[in-house]
């Protein structure tokens, strides 16, 4: 009996050091909201669209970002400029969704449309994105094909102008692997 009492305390104890966090994402056409529910189902965290009026990141010690890139720019930047006083001091995770690969570039784009400072509180991590041309305006198409003729990057430039799908639930085990450290954080110091 003692050692069921002493069992029950310490399990309440090491519960009370387990981080609280929740996914956060603004998703255009699918495939960031994709990512957070296979992060979700990985993790046991909650997931909040952004837009939905439940989505307080107060409540939450690590906060997971989730962004598509659109035209260079983070879908979630007016979300998080709206939110920066809740997200200071939290452990943060951010994950963009796009059709660029990891790279300097990429982090300058994320960093840009971010408010100034925040980006270096994040851990980054890039997801292959998708671009299917049957789901976006005329004008996103033409753009991309003006774009694919400038593009000195011949494979860019046929995904700009053909569409692409790196989608790729692999690809999150970097988050996975991060949530656990700051899940546990407070547990191992």
């Amino acid at each position: 009996m003692v050692l069921w009492a002493s069992l029950i305390s310490l399990y309440q104890q090491l519960k009370q050091c387990i981080m609280n966090g929740a996914i956060f994402f603004s998703s255009k056409y699918g495939s960031t909201e994709q990512y957070a529910k296979w992060i979700s189902e990985a993790t046991g965290l909650p997931v909040f669209d952004i837009k939905d009026s439940n989505a307080d990141p107060s409540k939450y010690e690590y906060l997971i970002l989730g962004s598509s890139i659109i035209f260079f720019r983070l879908t979630i930047r007016k979300w998080v400029t709206a939110n920066l006083s809740m997200l200071n001091g939290r452990s943060k995770i951010l994950f963009s969704v796009s059709g660029a690969g990891p790279s300097t570039k990429l982090n300058r784009w994320v960093a840009k449309s971010l408010p100034s400072g925040i980006f270096s509180q994040m851990e980054h991590v890039a997801l292959g994105g998708r671009l299917d041309h049957s789901k976006v305006s005329w004008w996103i198409r033409l753009m991309l094909w003006i774009g694919s003729l400038i593009n000195p990057d011949p494979a860019a430039s046929k995904e700009e102008r053909y569409g692409f799908d790196h989608v790729d639930k692999e690809s999150i085990e970097p988050i996975i692997t991060l949530v656990r450290q700051f899940k546990y954080s407070e547990v191992l110091a």
